[in-house]
């Protein structure tokens, strides 16, 4: 009897709506690493799966943005957990997908690890930066705070898979927003595992959610879909960039676009702010007693 075995090869899978479906086409194609090897078959998903990625965003909004700031933290924080507890795995996938030394993928995913825990830390912060009581001539309070703008649709970026993506996607769902993400189209699958990551953490399904196929297929029917509200155009190439920003304006998307990113670098807050609405709320202040002083 032979000790040989066959090793059991991973099915990569769509992440829409807390679950795993195949592209509805049937679809896949061949992710190879740098030197051309293949690793893995991923789902090429149809405009059809971006459709249905956006009613699954779409559900599980009033959810997440009603939730607490507090809890959304929490919840964030419990995906870096899973993280650290599956470093291994994406390090071999981030030094595959990227061409780079186990060394150096550790320090990627390492960092990427941290810039969830950053932006956890920052969903109960943000409004302390973003809103405020605003002095006004009258007898009002007058109160600004920050409101998530809604579905939003992110292009990842192409050649950083996992940092970039995390830099990308965290702070859109901290704020309270849902996301439906383009995965980099070569480098899919560290974006595939994360979906899976977020599946056993306690994110509600359909609040980030993972298409992988062809970026300019994809994107182009998120740009025109009525209910995207905002669109983060990072890993589009120019002129698709272009494109999908026209297409965009058709509903009046918020459009963060492409500009030139330093991953490894302090990423600040503009991300966090780049898909907030600022809501003002205008209220009498009253009368204090007979002598007619206010609060």
């Amino acid at each position: 009897m032979s000790d040989a075995r066959l090793g059991v090869f991973k099915t990569y899978k769509l992440y829409v709506g807390g679950k795993f479906p195949r592209s509805e086409s049937g679809r896949v194609y061949e992710v190879t690493d740098s030197k051309g090897t293949w690793l893995a078959n991923a789902p090429l998903a149809s405009r059809k799966d971006a459709r249905d990625a956006v009613v699954a965003a779409r559900k599980a909004f009033g959810g997440w943005s009603g939730a607490t700031a507090y809890n959304r933290g929490q919840v964030l924080y419990r995906v870096a957990e899973m993280l650290e507890g599956r470093k291994d795995q994406f390090v071999r996938e981030v030094a595959d997908a990227e061409g780079i030394s186990k060394a150096k993928a550790a320090v990627q995913v390492d960092a990427a690890i941290d810039r969830w825990v950053w932006y956890a830390g920052w969903t109960d912060k943000i409004a302390q930066i973003a809103g405020g009581a605003n002095p006004v001539a009258g007898p009002f309070f007058n109160l600004s705070t920050p409101e998530p703008t809604g579905v939003v649709a992110v292009v990842a970026p192409q050649e950083s898979s996992l940092l970039g993506l995390v830099s990308v996607l965290a702070p859109v769902i901290a704020t309270g927003n849902t996301a439906v993400v383009i995965a980099s189209q070569a480098s899919p699958l560290p974006a595939l595992s994360l979906g899976e990551v977020l599946a056993t953490s306690d994110v509600p399904g359909g609040v980030v959610n993972v298409l992988t196929g062809k970026t300019a297929e994809i994107a182009a029917p998120l740009a025109a879909h009525q209910d995207v509200n905002a669109i983060d155009l990072t890993g589009a190439g120019t002129e698709l960039a272009r494109d999908l920003e026209i297409a965009a304006a058709d509903n009046l998307k918020r459009v963060l676009r492409p500009q030139p990113v330093d991953f490894a670098a302090d990423p600040g807050t503009h991300r966090l702010t780049a898909f907030l609405e600022t809501k003002t709320v205008w209220h009498p202040t009253g009368s204090l007693g007979a002598s007619g002083s206010a609060y």
